[in-house]
């Protein structure tokens, strides 16, 4: 015994949760949220370090100049202790100072603190710049002060500068501590995240296991009460699940139609056969005559059974397209087949040159007209007329006979199937306007018989599609 092959373990690889991935998106977003925080945190902590810092700075610089004054004509700096207890705070900083002349002669402090002045306005307000001192970098600021005596006329700038070691250390405290608060902030969110994400797919987890529960040939609709999306996707599942519904009952009742029709007529055939061959010659030609008439009528019902089973296939998985009925009209008379099953009749074409335009599948309304014909082939009249009409918004095609058609009381059963008129040959299995009938509702329209001034119609009426004009 052949062993089947193995299916490749790939096909059982799990795929990845719609949870993990809104969590890893909603992830995503948050480190990348993060990274702009930190960022916009170090920006924050620095520019407020470097305020802060400043203001010791300008603090710093301001008292030094306030220690100024003239003493016979030459400017005398006598520098605060409190000038340089404001810059205590940084005891890891080095500090440089000088204090210069108008023309830029050191009257106190270090060479390398240089004034810089930006512009005349500046004059008046702090200069800040950035240097090194002894290799490294440094925050320095220039205060002019004026003076304007009997003695002494001119500018006095002070200049104080300081590392960056406790600017740096303050913007890093600043950005851990946004970093902390940031980080619970964001534990707290992707906890809140996930209970709400869990939550809000909670209704997709109740539909599966609803589908797992489900007996296999259980095809009823299915609850939408969940949130509008998916809504969206069970409605979808349920057009599906009818669809298949649809297509699994066409399947039971052509099995079972098939058991019920064929037994007879195979019974029958097979009986007459074997009379056939049992009876002698003067019988054998009425034998073989019965023999070929039942023949027929099983090749009738296998051709009726067959195309009900095309159309309702067609109608739910072929697309509606735009359709002329003149033109389905034409090709049933085209194809002759009424030339085969009724020799001696008249059939007429009467079409106009407007279009009578739908939206169907033609296949589907071929089978429906022939079937339409070959009714009124068998149980009218002849001459039989195949016509096409425009009437308040419905396109229709129609065949008519010069018949008085069935009577009313049986009237309203004609179409159902396997339903036989009294008119009715041994050669017709009742299925022509059934398939007639399944037609019209596929496509949203409707089947009328009556009778007319000149016989008995059959009415395939549809809504009528405006015919789009192309350039």
């Amino acid at each position: 015994m052949a062993e089947s092959p193995a299916v490749p373990a790939s096909e059982f690889t799990p795929q990845r949760t719609l949870l993990s991935r809104v969590m890893g998106g909603v992830l995503s977003l948050l480190a990348m949220g993060g990274v702009v925080v930190m960022l916009a945190s170090f920006a924050y902590g620095k520019n407020a370090a470097r305020q802060s810092f400043d203001r010791l700075l300008v603090g710093a610089a301001s008292d030094i100049a306030e220690s100024v004054n003239v003493v016979e004509g030459v400017p005398v700096a006598d520098i605060p202790v409190s000038a340089f207890g404001l810059l205590a705070f940084a005891d890891e900083d080095r500090v440089s100072y000088s204090v210069r002349g108008p023309e830029g002669v050191l009257l106190t402090g270090h060479e390398e603190a240089k004034e810089r002045i930006g512009d005349a306005r500046s004059l008046m307000q702090p200069f800040f710049f950035d240097t090194k001192i002894h290799g490294e970098a440094a925050r320095f600021v220039t205060v002019v002060r004026r003076f304007s005596e009997r003695d002494f006329s001119g500018n006095v700038f002070v200049t104080v500068g300081q590392t960056l070691r406790a600017r740096n250390a303050m913007a890093v405290s600043l950005t851990k501590g946004a970093a902390i608060v940031t980080g619970f902030g964001g534990l707290a969110l992707i906890l809140s995240a996930f209970f709400v994400i869990r939550s809000a797919m909670r209704p997709l987890e109740r539909m599966t296991q609803d589908l797992l529960d489900r007996d296999p040939y259980d095809l009823t609709p299915m609850p939408a009460d969940g949130p509008a999306e998916v809504a969206v996707m069970v409605h979808a599942m349920n057009r599906f699940m009818q669809r298949l519904d649809r297509q699994v009952g066409a399947m039971r009742h052509l099995i079972s139609d098939t058991a019920h029709q064929l037994r007879t007529p195979v019974a029958a055939i097979c009986a007459q056969a074997e009379l056939a061959i049992e009876d002698d010659r003067d019988h054998l030609p009425q034998r073989l005559d019965r023999l070929v008439r039942r023949t027929r009528s099983l090749g009738t019902l296998l051709d009726q059974m067959l195309s009900r089973a095309l159309v309702i296939h067609r109608a739910d998985n072929a697309p509606p397209a735009s359709v002329d009925l003149r033109d389905i009209a034409l090709k049933v008379l085209e194809d002759r087949d009424h030339e085969v099953l009724a020799p001696d009749a008249v059939v007429e074409l009467r079409i106009g040159n407007a279009p009578v335009m739908v939206m169907a599948d033609d296949i589907s309304l071929s089978e429906a007209v022939k079937n339409m014909l070959a009714n009124a082939l068998r149980h009218g009249i002849s001459p039989v007329v195949i016509g096409t009409s425009c009437v308040q918004g419905r396109s229709a095609i129609w065949v008519e006979d010069a018949g008085s058609g069935p009577p009313p009381d049986i009237l309203d059963k004609i179409g159902e199937r396997f339903e036989r008129s009294a008119a009715s040959t041994g050669n017709s299995a009742g299925l022509g306007l059934s398939i007639v009938r399944a037609v019209a509702q596929a496509f949203a329209g409707e089947v009328q018989m009556g009778q007319t001034d000149a016989g008995f119609r059959v009415t395939l009426s549809l809504p009528q599609q405006k015919e789009v004009v192309t350039a």
